[in-house]
């Protein structure tokens, strides 16, 4: 945090003004690439929507929304037709058609070096047909209620551009030729990326000429930022700055209940030593203690998830035992938030084996989420309360992703961002047993595995009735939480921070997109 105050800033430092067409935001974490299926996490994902179209979009409510696909029909449970839009062109003026969508799809899982894969969404893509220039036939190797919205996860990139083409010929400009409204301009890795307007966009013609990202993952220097007029919106502005910037009148708050959770992965990956886990001494512990449900039990009910969430977050949380608010698709009334029982939970450590408890350190990102680094040191503080000692290493998300990928890890703190609306998404992708040639838990990265929860979850994401389909869903995630698969902790509220008179329609899925920053009349 920046130690001068704001009040200070605010008062010594004459804003700079807003540029008739220009924009410049302010990102709380980095862009790892600008290649759009190199890492399925959310500030990539995020930013790609200015350069590259998916066939489907998720309105700010997280409801699917037509994109580059026009309609999409299930003609029989295994078989979809995709209608595109006609009179759409790449940046360089050549025509969108259905085999870019073909490309697209055989591209998206397979990037090398991929730290998150978005084979989960491709799952049952068994074969892709463009039937002609606007349509296209996808054959899926089981019913998949789900495919319109998976497919909003799918930036679309031109075989033209992308045939042979690396991450590093999309970080340069040379392969980013996208559909999206705006065109790259530039990209410094974990500095800045500018856009420029493509007016050759099939959509409504954007309001900004020209937009600048500058990645500001210090909360107070992001504050600062806007306070000073350096930029005109920030993105998760600090839960201990909201009260102030309230209270500004050049300053206008817009927030939402997000539907991104956070929550502990232990590693299940080894059963013998870990370098992560030892004794009182310092000696590695035989067996990873993690796998012993009683020993996640007791980490679970040793954390004061309402602590948490009113404390560290300051508020812009929720306590949770699962990872989709209430109402949301999947959500389940019958799964509560943990209790905060310290004494149950040395319990249980005992009956595990473990009276005197271990030595354990917590890996987490230091510039990813709202408080990252505060959470993790709070957890700690409160597994050190039951006998579990631990200490906590925190890392910039890039490298952490990377490594947390390897599974160098033996526990870790995690987030998923439910994009798709519903708890499905956290089924298929962390939960479900890792099984690549399959695209299966494509980001179960402690490497869980469950047959009969498998068994279930494939039972529940292929049920074609919708009210079936979320009780299953429903059921699979009480079942992932008995055995702790993952520990939830908290569900985060989502807000930004604009200067006036600019506006910004919250979005559930967090995502911070110049196409909703409008200028008040």
């Amino acid at each position: 945090m920046l130690a001068v105050p704001l009040a200070a800033l605010a008062a010594g430092t004459a804003p700079a003004p807003l540029r008739a067409q220009e924009l410049r935001v302010g990102l709380s974490a980095p862009v790892t690439s600008i290649d759009p299926h190199f890492a399925n996490a959310a500030p990539n994902s995020s930013f790609a929507r200015h350069i590259f179209d998916p066939l489907v979009v998720r309105a700010p409510d997280g409801r699917p929304v037509p994109n580059l696909a026009l309609s999409w029909t299930a003609l029989e449970d295994n078989l979809w037709e995709i209608r595109l839009r006609p009179g759409v062109k790449w940046h360089d003026g050549r025509d969108f058609t259905a085999d870019d969508v073909v490309f697209t799809f055989g591209r998206a899982p397979n990037v090398p070096n991929s730290p998150a894969s978005f084979g989960g969404s491709l799952r049952t893509v068994k074969a892709v047909e463009a039937v002609d220039p606007l349509t296209l036939r996808i054959t899926t190797s089981a019913p998949t209620p789900n495919l319109p919205i998976d497919l909003a996860a799918i930036a679309i990139v031109s075989r033209h551009a992308g045939e042979g083409a690396s991450t590093a010929d999309y970080n340069s400009g040379k392969a980013a030729i996208g559909t999206g409204p705006y065109k790259l301009v530039s990209y410094a890795s974990g500095s800045s990326i500018e856009v420029s307007r493509f007016d050759g966009w099939w959509g409504p013609r954007q309001d900004w000429e020209k937009v600048t990202f500058r990645i500001i993952p210090n909360p107070g220097a992001r504050t600062a930022a806007l306070l000073s007029g350096d930029v005109e919106l920030i993105a998760a502005p600090s839960s201990s700055d909201l009260p102030r910037l309230r209270q500004e009148a050049n300053i206008r708050i817009f927030e939402r209940q997000g539907s991104r959770a956070l929550f502990l992965s232990p590693d299940f990956s080894r059963t013998g030593e870990s370098s992560y886990i030892t004794d009182n001494d310092g000696k590695p512990l035989p067996t990873n203690p993690l796998r012993e449900l009683k020993v996640r039990q007791a980490l679970s009910l040793a954390i004061n998830r309402q602590g948490l969430a009113e404390r560290v977050q300051q508020g812009m949380a929720e306590a949770t035992g699962q990872w989709m608010p209430p109402g949301a698709f999947g959500h389940n009334p019958a799964v509560p938030v943990p209790a905060f029982d310290v004494a149950r939970a040395r319990a249980l450590l005992a009956e595990a084996g473990y009276p005197q408890g271990f030595r354990i350190t917590l890996h987490a990102s230091n510039d990813r989420y709202p408080a990252d680094a505060q959470t993790a040191q709070a957890v700690a503080q409160m597994w050190s309360r039951i006998g579990v000692a631990t200490t906590v290493e925190t890392l910039p998300f890039a490298t952490y992703l990377t490594r947390m990928a390897k599974q160098e890890y033996s526990i870790v703190q995690n987030s998923w961002g439910s994009s798709t609306g519903e708890a499905g998404s956290v089924l298929l992708n962390i939960v479900h047993s890792y099984d690549q040639p399959r695209r299966l838990g494509a980001s179960n990265d402690t490497r869980y595995a469950n047959a009969a929860l498998d068994a279930q979850i494939a039972e529940a994401l292929s049920t074609m009735d919708p009210a079936l389909r979320e009780q299953r869903v429903a059921a699979a995630v009480k079942a992932s939480v008995d055995d702790l698969a993952l520990i939830p902790m908290i569900l985060f509220k989502n807000a930004w921070a604009a200067r006036r008179p600019l506006t910004y329609e919250p979005r559930m899925d967090e995502q911070t997109l110049a196409m909703g920053i409008r200028r008040e009349n």
